[in-house]
């Protein structure tokens, strides 16, 4: 798909693709995150940052902070409507794995690297999740050791 040995860009490359792609879209619709974009294209963080620096500069799309990237000029079309927040997804999908027994109780939930990967997210949203299940109860943080399933009788009650 992309020519490693040519002359032109990887990012140049990648955000030619993205840009056939977003054609087909409406404004406000939802474009690929940079690690959405990472694993796809098997390209690294910055190349996939670089071709969405370079749409948003064509003025293709947009990107809210800590929402996403959308078709469009900022203010053109309503953004998609995200049922539930991103982070609170993450966050209910770490509690299943704990209630399943995947991840155990007094030890380590995956790492912020391992969650960015995996969920295909930014880190913010990974720290958010976190945030989110320590103040609810799930994990706690040791200082300088990570952070930790809570033991079961003090899970919350929900």
């Amino acid at each position: 798909m992309l020519d490693h040995d040519g002359d032109t860009h990887l990012y140049l490359q990648v955000a030619a693709i993205l840009r056939k792609r977003i054609q087909q879209l409406w404004p406000g619709a939802s474009v690929p995150s940079e690690t959405a974009i990472q694993r796809e294209f098997g390209v690294a963080r910055t190349t996939a940052r670089r071709a969405v620096k370079a749409l948003r500069g064509e003025g293709l799309v947009y990107t809210v902070q800590g929402q996403g990237t959308f078709v469009g000029r900022p203010g053109e079309a309503s953004r998609e409507a995200r049922r539930t927040p991103l982070y609170r997804e993450i966050a209910d999908d770490v509690i299943s794995r704990i209630r399943r027994g995947e991840i155990s109780p007094r030890r380590p939930v995956p790492s912020e690297n391992m969650m960015t990967q995996s969920y295909g997210v930014a880190r913010m949203t990974v720290r958010q999740a976190m945030a989110t299940l320590r103040d609810e109860g799930w994990v706690y943080t040791v200082p300088h050791r990570g952070t930790y399933v809570t033991a079961p009788d003090a899970w919350p009650q929900n």
